[in-house]
C-alpha cells in the first residue's frame, strides 16, 4: 500500500545558487564597475555592427556626376514630303546609301500641270513683248517721219521768207505778204518743236513699256524656275553618305505637305544623348569634360549642348567624343558617361555616406575611444564618392558614415562592442 513521503526542503538549494551569484558578482567587479560608470556617462548606446566608418584625410576631390545615355549620329536628317501627293520609295530600311542616291520620289500631276501652265504664260509673255517692240518701232518710225516732214516745211518757209524780202526790197511785193511769210516760218518753227518733243515722248513711253513687260517676263521666268524646283524637289535624294535608319510611310502611299517620309544617319559621326539629373543642372555647361565609357573602354568628351527644358526631373545634353571616336558604334547604343563638374586639390575629405543627407551637411558623429561624439560641420564640394569638409574636423579624425538621425537629440553615444 502506499505510504506518505516527506518532502525535501528546497532552501539548501537556493541559498547555493544565491552564494554562487555573489561569489561571480564579486569576481566580476573589477571589470564590470568602470564600465557601468561610463554607460551612466552616455545619452544613448549603438551596437558597433550597424555602424560605418570613414577617416578625414587629404587630397584630391573630383566632383562629378554618372549620367546614362545613347549613342545617336550626330546628323541624322529626317526627310519630308514637299507636296501633296504619292511617294514612291526606291530604299528599304536599314539599306545603306550614298550622296545624292535616289531615295523616294513623289508624284504631283497638280505641280506637273502648273508646270505647263507656266511654260504658257512664259510663252505668251515672249510674244507680248515681241509684238510691243515692233509696235515701237513702227511708232518711233512714224514719228520721224512726222518730224522729217515738219523740218522740210519749215525750209521751205524759209525760203519762201527769202524770196518775200527780195521782192520787197524790189518793189514787186507789198508788206502784207511779206509778213504772212514770216507768219508762216513762225509756225512751221512752232509746229517741228512741237514734234520732236512728241516724238520724245512717245520713244520714253514705248521704252518703259517695253520694260515693264521684259519686267513682266523676268518675274515669269523665275515663278518657272521655282516650280522646276519644286519639281525637282520631289526626287528625294541622300544628303550623304550613310544609312537607312528606318521608314515614316510606305510604298505608293499618299502624303500631305511636309509629311515625314523617311531617316537617315550618318555613321562617320557620333554623339552622346545624355539624361542629367534636374538638381546638376545649373553646375553643368557646355564644354565640361567628360569621360565616356563604352565596351569596357573609357573615351574623352565634352558636353556640346544643354536643352533649357526639364522633362521627368531629367535634363537632356549631348556630349562630343574629343579623341578619336571608338569602333563599332551603334545607333542607340546604351552607354553611361562620367561629366567631371570640378577638380580641387589637397582638400580635407571624408568619403560620402547617409550622415551627410541625415545631417544636412551640417552634422557629424566624430568617434573617440569608443564614443561617438556630436560635431558641428561645414561642407563644401560632394561628389559622387566623397565630402571637402571645411571646417569642424581634421586631418585623421574618424567619424560615422551610417545614418545617425535616431540619435540627433543626444551630444554622446556609446558605441557597444
Amino acid at each position: 500500500m502506499d505510504r506518505p513521503v516527506a518532502r525535501r526542503s528546497r532552501a539548501p538549494r537556493r541559498v547555493a545558487f544565491l552564494l554562487g551569484f555573489g561569489v561571480l558578482g564579486l569576481a566580476a567587479w573589477p571589470w564590470l564597475a568602470p564600465r557601468l560608470e561610463q554607460w551612466a556617462q552616455f545619452d544613448e548606446a549603438v551596437a558597433a555592427s550597424r555602424l560605418r566608418y570613414g577617416r578625414v584625410e587629404r587630397g584630391g576631390l573630383v566632383r562629378d556626376v554618372t549620367v546614362q545615355g545613347r549613342v545617336v549620329a550626330a546628323y541624322h536628317p529626317t526627310l519630308f514630303s514637299p507636296v501633296l501627293g504619292i511617294v514612291s520609295l526606291e530604299v528599304r530600311a536599314g539599306e545603306e546609301v550614298t550622296a545624292g542616291q535616289v531615295l523616294a520620289r513623289v508624284e504631283s500631276p497638280e505641280l506637273a500641270n502648273r508646270l505647263q501652265q507656266e511654260h504658257s504664260t512664259l510663252a505668251s509673255m515672249m510674244s507680248d513683248l515681241e509684238r510691243l517692240k515692233i509696235q515701237a518701232r513702227e511708232t518711233n518710225l512714224e514719228n520721224q517721219q512726222d518730224v522729217d516732214l515738219l523740218t522740210v516745211k519749215l525750209e521751205a518757209a524759209v525760203r519762201t521768207l527769202a524770196r518775200a524780202e527780195e521782192m520787197l526790197a524790189q518793189g514787186l511785193a507789198n508788206e502784207i505778204e511779206h509778213e504772212e511769210a514770216q507768219d508762216e516760218l513762225a509756225i512751221k518753227r512752232l509746229e517741228l518743236d512741237h514734234a520732236r518733243e512728241k516724238a520724245g515722248l512717245r520713244r520714253e513711253s514705248l521704252e518703259f513699256e517695253v520694260r515693264d513687260r521684259a519686267s513682266q517676263l523676268e518675274r515669269q521666268e523665275h515663278v518657272l524656275a521655282d516650280v522646276e524646283r519644286q519639281l525637282g524637289e520631289l526626287t528625294i535624294r541622300a544628303p550623304f553618305d550613310g544609312l537607312v535608319a528606318n521608314l515614316a510611310v510606305d510604298d505608293r502611299e499618299a502624303v500631305q505637305t511636309n509629311q515625314a517620309l523617311l531617316n537617315v544617319v550618318d555613321l562617320s559621326s557620333f554623339e552622346i544623348e545624355v539624361s542629367i539629373p534636374e538638381n546638376y543642372a545649373d553646375d553643368v555647361l557646355p564644354g565640361t569634360r567628360a569621360e565616356i565609357r563604352v565596351d569596357g573602354g573609357t573615351y574623352e568628351g565634352a558636353l556640346a549642348r544643354l536643352s533649357p527644358e526639364v522633362s521627368g526631373a531629367l535634363v537632356l545634353g549631348t556630349v562630343d567624343f574629343t579623341d578619336a571616336e571608338p569602333n563599332g558604334l551603334r545607333q542607340n547604343q546604351r552607354v553611361s558617361a562620367r561629366l567631371v563638374l570640378e577638380e580641387r586639390h589637397d582638400v580635407l575629405k571624408v568619403a560620402r555616406g547617409p550622415f551627410l543627407e541625415s545631417g544636412g551637411g551640417r552634422l557629424a558623429w566624430r568617434v573617440v575611444d569608443g564614443t561617438c561624439l556630436r560635431t558641428r560641420i561645414e561642407v563644401g564640394a560632394i561628389s559622387v564618392t566623397a565630402v571637402e569638409i571645411l571646417s569642424g574636423l581634421a586631418e585623421g579624425d574618424t567619424i560615422v558614415l551610417s545614418d545617425m538621425t535616431l540619435y540627433r537629440d543626444s551630444e554622446t553615444v556609446l558605441i557597444i562592442d
